[in-house]
């Protein structure tokens, strides 16, 4: 049985996240970057611009993040934090139109990314990383937690394409279905205070 342990993603552990990051998939050159981006900034940026920019986001903290590790060996990441510092989440419309909370409340936050190693996938990980985020996030004031996950209705998706993570996960961290964001996506929340 594999020891699954987690981290918040600080200066010292840089090369952990790397080694979540490039394990498959767009976790390499998106860097994690993605939700704090405008599109236009997002596609004015180069991978190194991104690694540079993500690198400053954890060296000036706080933590943006936690990594999974099995048996010591960095496997999964979960970027969590307030939604203030994610600039994409207002500028999505579809949240936008969704959310009923305040986009200048520093104590709502969103988990806006998964990325799990190849090897590791399909293993209950994505569950340990929004655990540990939601803790994370209780320890650092938040109120309420956003997520924006794809509704799988039990059918095998592509792994690039559940990077928000899936309901069924939400669910099983005990976040509530909100409202359909679109077809095929939800929004989902949990309340710290309850």
């Amino acid at each position: 049985m594999a020891t699954i342990t987690t981290e918040v993603a600080t200066t010292a552990r840089w090369d952990d996240v790397q080694h979540a990051l490039t394990g498959g998939g767009d976790g390499a050159s998106c860097q994690c970057i993605w939700p704090m981006l405008s599109n236009k900034d997002w596609n004015e940026t180069t991978t190194p611009q991104r690694t540079e920019m993500f690198r400053a986001e954890i060296d000036d903290g706080p933590p943006p993040g936690i990594i999974a590790y099995v048996d010591g060996e960095a496997a999964g990441w979960i970027r969590i934090g307030p939604r203030t510092k994610q600039a994409r989440i207002p500028r999505t419309r579809i949240i936008a139109a969704a959310s009923t909370e305040p986009f200048d409340d520093e104590s709502v936050w969103a988990v806006t990314c998964f990325v799990v190693r190849r090897e590791h996938r399909g293993t209950g990980l994505n569950l340990e990383l929004l655990r540990a985020a939601v803790d994370f996030a209780r320890r650092s004031g938040a109120r309420l937690i956003e997520g924006y996950p794809v509704d799988t209705r039990g059918e095998k998706q592509r792994a690039n394409d559940l990077f928000h993570g899936t309901v069924g996960t939400f669910r099983a961290a005990g976040f509530s279905e909100t409202t359909e964001l679109k077809p095929g996506r939800t929004l989902v929340t949990l309340d710290l205070r309850s």
